[in-house]
C-alpha cells in the first residue's frame, strides 16, 4: 500500500492574506508542517531495529525505500530513520550537483576551466598525519589528525634507548579529497528493517490525527485557526 508522507499530514486553514481576497472570511488550506512524523525513542535508540547501508551513486531516498520495501513513497522513513531534515545538505549529492558544487566553490577568482579544476584537485585544503609506530608497534601519532604542513614528531624510543625524529608526517589532502570524503561520510544510514514498519505506521496513525477539545478542531485532519481579521 502506497504510504506518501504528506497525505498522512493533517490539514490547517488560515486566514488568507492573499491581495486578491475579497472576503475576510477566506481560508487557505495548508499542511500543518509542525506536526511532525518521529520514531518512538525505543526504536530510534536501539541498533537492532535498523540495518546499516551504504547509499551507492546517486541513489535516492525513494531508491533505497524501493529497494528494502518495494515502496519508494516511504523515502520519507529513510530520512526520518536518520534524522535528515534538509536533503539537499545532509544527503550526498547525485555526481553532476557534487561537480557543480565544487567549480562554485573553488573556482571562485578564477578564470579557467584549467585553473578551476587544478584548484579542485591539486590544491591543498589542508594536512593530516600519517600514522606514526614505534619499534614495538606501538601507536605513537594516530593518522588523521590536521597539522601544520611541516609538522614533525619526536619520541624516546626505549627500544633504541634514544630519541627518534620523524619529519614528512603531514600528508596533503586535496580540496577535492576533502570534499568527496564529506559526501562518503553521508553514505552510510540505518534503514528501519521491515519487520519493524508496522509498529512506525501504527504510531503515525495514532499521533498525526487532531484530538477533539480544541477550539480549532473541526476534524481530525483539519484544524482552523482563528479570524484575527474579523476583530482588526
Amino acid at each position: 500500500m502506497s504510504r506518501p508522507y504528506f497525505r498522512q499530514v493533517p490539514n490547517f486553514e488560515y486566514v488568507s492574506r492573499l491581495t486578491e481576497s475579497k472576503n475576510i472570511s477566506d481560508y487557505v488550506t495548508v499542511k500543518n508542517l509542525f506536526k511532525r512524523a518521529k520514531l518512538r525513542p525505543d526504536i530510534e535508540g536501539n541498533l537492532a531495529y535498523f540495518q546499516n547501508y551504504t547509499i551507492i551513486g546517486d541513489e535516492r531516498p525513494d531508491n533505497v525505500a524501493n529497494k528494502f520495501y518495494d515502496d519508494s513513497t516511504l523515502d520519507w522513513l529513510i530520512l526520518l530513520s536518520n534524522n535528515i531534515v534538509n536533503i539537499q545538505t545532509e544527503w550526498p549529492l547525485p555526481q553532476r550537483a557534487f561537480d557543480e558544487y565544487l567549480k562554485n566553490k573553488y573556482g571562485i577568482g578564477l578564470n579557467t576551466e584549467e585553473e578551476i579544476y587544478n584548484n579542485i584537485f591539486n590544491s591543498a585544503h589542508h594536512y593530516e598525519t600519517k600514522e606514526v609506530r614505534n619499534n614495538s608497534g606501538t601507536i605513537i601519532v594516530p593518522a588523521g589528525i590536521r597539522v601544520p604542513e611541516d609538522y614533525k614528531v619526536s619520541f624516546f624510543d626505549y627500544n633504541l634507548d634514544r630519541y627518534v625524529d620523524v619529519l614528512n608526517v603531514a600528508q596533503e589532502v586535496t580540496n577535492y579529497q576533502y570534499e568527496e570524503e564529506l559526501q562518503n561520510n553521508k553514505r552510510t544510514i540505518l534503514v528501519l528493517k521491515s519487520d519493524y514498519l508496522r509498529l512506525v505506521f501504527d504510531d503515525i496513525e495514532r499521533l498525526m490525527p487532531y484530538k477533539k477539545g480544541s477550539s480549532q478542531y473541526v476534524t481530525e485532519t483539519l484544524k482552523r485557526g482563528q479570524n484575527i481579521r474579523l476583530y482588526e
